[in-house]
């Protein structure tokens, strides 16, 4: 019906232009008054219809292809070049993990655990959840700053769709994938009572706040960076008329209303004040709508942009501070350099 709608604006828009072109002779000729109002009203009408076409052509768009927009399969394709991060370079030991989920699906991810049990099971335990456009592959530093400076357990997932992880990506499934990686960790024979930092960037920061404010029971601390409110309303700081038809999005990742379930884990707001992709204004609303009794801490980065925000000086001092105090006791700062 949408695509039906738009070439009837289209084929009315042409018919609209060719009538102005024959009206433009006769003004050149002798110019009235009523014809000029005639012409006045034909400009008006077509870009009424053209504007029309526009937001149905992109309603078209956004509606049938926003999966594709949202989770581009180029870059998912892409992705599988890097399945595997450096961990022999980065000598940190890893287990390829299968997982399958409540809805059938087998999705892949790698758990980094301490050599040593006795150590693995009095570390905190890393959730790492990555961005649209990314996949654990190309978490090489996340894993190396976690795993050797901050001395904590770390699992790197891949959602369905991509790296090796079988299925189709949405809102719905992401979700699912990342419950099932939970789960995982709290049922692990030495995992299971460890503390659980969540952390995401980007999508990946959508992810883990839809993750914390179903879990705060399971989930000791949260890290977000350079995320959205709502894809509704990140779509129109790309395009403003969008806003007129976000009715039609079918993929939510509500952070604006979850984050504020969100009431006793304790969130670092991690935002690069030159992200062109996520507007600062979205990250700055969310830390606003926070009303955690634990805590929130806010840290800007004036030269970090959507995908560099991590290279920023810093950050890993910022993330070690902030776990000093929602994880560990404030007067033993010791036991995260141990």
């Amino acid at each position: 019906m949408a695509q039906m709608i738009t070439m009837l604006c289209i084929v009315i828009h042409f018919y609209l232009w060719g009538k102005r072109i024959i009206i433009f002779f006769p003004l050149k000729m002798k110019i009235k008054k009523s014809i000029h109002l005639i012409h006045l009203k034909m400009v008006l009408l077509e870009s009424i219809l053209m504007g029309t076409t526009i937001a149905i052509g992109g309603g078209s768009l956004l509606y049938y292809y926003q999966n594709e927009l949202l989770y581009p399969a180029k870059y998912r394709k892409k992705s599988r070049e890097f399945i595997v991060p450096k961990f022999s370079e980065e000598e940190i030991p890893y287990t390829e993990v299968i997982l399958t989920t409540k809805d059938k699906v087998r999705i892949r991810a790698y758990l980094c655990k301490r050599k040593n049990d006795e150590e693995a099971c009095q570390r905190p335990t890393v959730l790492a959840l990555h961005g649209n456009r990314g996949n654990i592959g190309k978490q090489s530093s996340i894993a190396r700053n976690f795993y050797h400076n901050l001395k904590c357990n770390i699992m790197l997932l891949s959602y369905r769709g991509y790296g090796s992880s079988d299925g189709i990506p949405s809102e719905e499934g992401i979700k699912i994938d990342a419950q099932t990686a939970l789960d995982y960790i709290k049922q692990h024979p030495i995992l299971h009572d460890t503390k659980l930092i969540l952390y995401g960037s980007s999508l990946g920061g959508a992810v883990a706040i839809d993750l914390a404010a179903k879990n705060e029971d399971e989930v000791d601390a949260l890290i977000v960076e350079n995320t959205f409110l709502s894809i509704p309303k990140l779509l129109p700081t790309f395009f403003s008329p969008l806003k007129y038809i976000t009715f039609i999005c079918t993929q939510i990742w509500p952070s604006d209303e979850q984050i504020k379930k969100i009431k006793k884990i304790p969130i670092l707001f991690l935002s690069g004040k030159l992200d062109a992709l996520v507007s600062q204004q979205q990250m700055k609303e969310l830390y606003e709508l926070s009303n955690t009794l634990a805590g929130k801490e806010w840290k800007e980065f004036p030269y970090g942009n959507h995908g560099n925000t991590i290279t920023q000086p810093c950050y890993w001092n910022v993330i070690e501070e902030f776990l000093l105090w929602a994880i560990f006791d404030k007067n033993n700062k010791k036991e995260m350099n141990n």
